[in-house]
């Protein structure tokens, strides 16, 4: 069944303005987050903190309000059209070329979907020894479980609990450790590039914005589409979507700095340098007791899995498009699908003897494909003929557009960095 069509709404019931309406319309924005406080982001961030400091605190910011302007405006396609980006770009552009999109966009799933699964196979390393290879097959089963059983709603809720846990577990290490705040607050609004942090700088950025998170944020903006045909609702709906991704959007920003501040405070601090995941988790423990190694192994297996399951929720969203239909998890040839995705992903795990390496190959495809998907998402809602009045105003089209362009500079950036 059609996810957007499990939804009823009487169009005559009364305006509501309360918390309890606003919640109602929470959930989808919370699930892109998880994307973006995935293990790439965490050894990102952590080699931000571990090298710079404070420094770069204002990257997280200002990717931060890139990724809110994207994501609100994919959100908008969703809303007003009915059809999720996948499926605007079938109906809408050539069918070869929006193929051939699409493709490019599965690989860069394929692509996320290996990061996630090493993350969550690195945390099941650090907390029970398990080699690599097993945790990233335990880690698959769990998220094909998790999808395969699941409805949206269950899925929010769970996303929700895990992102909470991750967020309590900075919480906790941040409170045991001695931070300069006025020295963060600065940090956050002052741009400052120091020699030799460019690289740094471009993972951050392209650690937060993904393609992979603007399907899937077009598509289960749909969890809370009720009526297509009623302009109040429409409006409604756009005005409380921007409540959902904006607030998700902040917590995500306020995990990504916990994550450098924590590796600011305790590492930087006593001029260690940081590159691996593994390596913070182990330093942690004498620095800061087991207790924060563990709460740090915990965190990154939650983020792990959630993201692994956004990932494999996104290329369900991209691979359901190629037929020119909504993602619905319970469709046979959808599962395969998706299991296809994360099963492709897992078996490159096994040929990468470097975990650290994988990470960075698949920051790398990600380069690459972003730029696509961004041009893809600002062609189709600045069209009258798809949005109608609700496409981009000049002013959205022109930041839009310039966003697309820092993008594709400090990625192709980021992808010549590593040849």
């Amino acid at each position: 069944m059609k996810i957007r069509s499990l939804f009823t709404l009487n169009s005559s019931h009364k305006n509501k303005h309360g918390l309890s309406e606003i919640l109602k319309y929470m959930g989808p924005g919370l699930l892109v987050t998880v994307g973006f406080i995935d293990p790439g982001n965490w050894a990102s961030n952590i080699a931000a903190g571990s090298m710079f400091g404070y420094t770069l605190l204002w990257m997280v910011t200002l990717s931060t309000l890139m990724l809110i302007l994207l994501q609100h405006n994919v959100a908008h396609l969703g809303i007003v059209t009915g059809d999720c980006l996948a499926e605007s770009a079938m109906k809408n552009l050539n069918v070869h070329v929006a193929q051939f999109v699409l493709c490019t966009s599965i690989i860069a799933v394929i692509s996320t979907a290996l990061a996630e699964i090493l993350g969550g196979a690195i945390a099941l390393q650090l907390l029970f020894d398990i080699p690599i290879v097993v945790g990233s097959v335990i880690i698959l089963v769990i998220v094909i479980f998790l999808l395969f059983t699941n409805t949206y709603t269950k899925l929010e809720k769970l996303i929700i609990g895990f992102v909470s846990i991750i967020g309590f577990s900075f919480l906790y290490e941040m409170s045991i450790v001695n931070i300069d705040w006025p020295e963060a607050a600065r940090s956050w609004v002052t741009v400052s590039i120091p020699d030799g942090s460019m690289i740094i700088v471009m993972a951050v950025l392209g650690a937060v914005v993904m393609p992979h998170n603007l399907f899937l944020h077009s598509e289960i903006i749909q969890s809370r589409q009720w009526s297509n045909d009623n302009e109040a609702v429409i409006k409604k709906q756009l005005r409380y979507e921007f409540t959902d991704t904006f607030v998700s959007m902040i917590i995500g920003w306020a995990i990504n700095s916990a994550m450098i501040i924590l590796a600011a405070a305790t590492f930087f601090d006593n001029d260690i340098v940081v590159t691996e995941l593994e390596q913070a988790q182990h330093l942690l423990s004498p620095m800061l007791g087991s207790k924060a190694a563990i709460v740090f192994g915990i965190a990154l297996l939650f983020a792990g899995i959630s993201s692994t399951i956004t990932a494999g929720m996104a290329g369900g969203s991209v691979y359901a498009g190629l037929f020119k239909e909504p993602y619905n998890i319970k469709a046979t040839h959808i599962k395969v699908g998706v299991a296809s995705i994360l099963i492709i992903s897992t078996l490159i795990i096994f040929l990468i003897s470097d975990p650290f390496k994988g990470l960075i190959i698949s920051q790398m495809v990600l380069s690459i494909q972003l730029p696509i998907t961004v041009f893809l998402q600002i062609y189709l809602t600045s069209s009258k003929r798809v949005m109608g009045k609700h496409r981009n105003s000049k002013l959205m089209n022109f930041l839009l557009l310039s966003i697309w362009l820092i993008l594709t500079i400090l990625n192709i950036m980021l992808f010549a960095s590593f040849l």
